[in-house]
């Protein structure tokens, strides 16, 4: 691997790390200083949405290909689909998102097929 991929993955997994470790910490110190028991009720509004507006920013970004062809898009939308179809079925989170990610790369694949 080139050096700067390395670099690219060193600030992942540190940024990675950091997202998870700065509320934990922080939350840590205020139930120190507030001295209470229980954290549900010292735990700010913001905390607690913090962890769903990730996955939404992640979502968003998910939802638009690197390329901006017809292919991409299909596959996209075609995951999308199956992510849903699946969730709608199961309620649950982890065979959805291989369900969807297994759907765009088998379009992708099928398309690279097609002369």
């Amino acid at each position: 691997m080139s050096s700067a991929m390395w670099i690219a993955v060193i600030a992942s997994a540190v940024g990675t790390l950091l997202l998870r470790l700065l509320p934990m910490l922080w939350m840590r110190r205020r139930l120190e200083r507030l001295g209470q028991d229980d954290g549900i009720d010292a735990m700010p509004q913001w905390l607690g949405i913090l962890g769903p507006l990730m996955i939404a920013a992640l979502l968003g970004t998910s939802l638009v290909p690197k390329t901006l062809d017809a292919v991409s898009w299909l596959a996209t939308v075609i995951g999308v689909l199956a992510t849903l179809a699946l969730w709608w079925r199961t309620r649950t989170l982890g065979w959805p998102v291989a369900a969807g990610v297994a759907a765009f790369g088998a379009v992708v694949v099928l398309a690279s097929w097609v002369p």
